[in-house]
């Protein structure tokens, strides 16, 4: 008998250390502040790379004029070495992202990769004069422009009237 109240102490002893314990990770988590938002996108300027991308590129490279300040211009970049592949990334004034992809690779390949996985819908939309195919699913929805030596994905988490009016508002020079 004399060994069985040491085990009962024990026992006891480890169940309060772990109450105490939950109690001060408690306190703590209420204590120490916390923010559970997304944070706030650097807005970036991209009039360099977008000069550099159309001197080098084999096909006319499209950007937004016109847009309002609430899209926020979030990433860019230009790869002469991989197929001159164009990508200008915003966040839409709802906080969606949205993306304007472009370059000479296979179309078939660079549609998949640039609208991440996203599959060919029978839906087409005419935009500024051109032809564009909705693509849904994947990650991303997209609006995808097939051109002579060139390939234009605008694409993003955003809904289609958004990814419209970015497409709406890409210009070529």
């Amino acid at each position: 008998m004399a060994g069985t109240k040491g085990k009962q102490k024990t026992v006891r002893d480890m169940i309060l250390s772990l109450g105490l314990i939950g109690l001060m990770a408690g306190v703590i988590y209420v204590f120490i502040p916390h923010d559970d938002r997304a944070p706030d996108l650097k807005r970036v300027d991209y009039r360099v790379e977008l000069l550099t991308a159309r001197r080098s590129a084999t096909y006319p490279v499209a950007a937004p004029e016109g847009l309002p300040d609430t899209w926020k211009a979030t990433s860019v970049r230009f790869e002469g070495d991989k197929f001159d592949a164009w990508h200008l990334g915003f966040q839409d004034p709802r906080g969606e992202y949205v993306a304007i992809e472009q370059s000479s690779q296979k179309a078939t390949t660079f549609i998949d990769e640039a609208s991440q996985g996203a599959q060919e819908t029978k839906v087409t939309q005419d935009i500024g004069g051109q032809t564009w195919r909705r693509y849904t699913g994947g990650r991303y929805d997209a609006l995808v422009l097939k051109d002579k030596g060139s390939t234009t994905v605008v694409t993003g988490t955003a809904s289609f009237a958004q990814l419209t009016k970015m497409a709406e508002s890409l210009k070529t020079k």
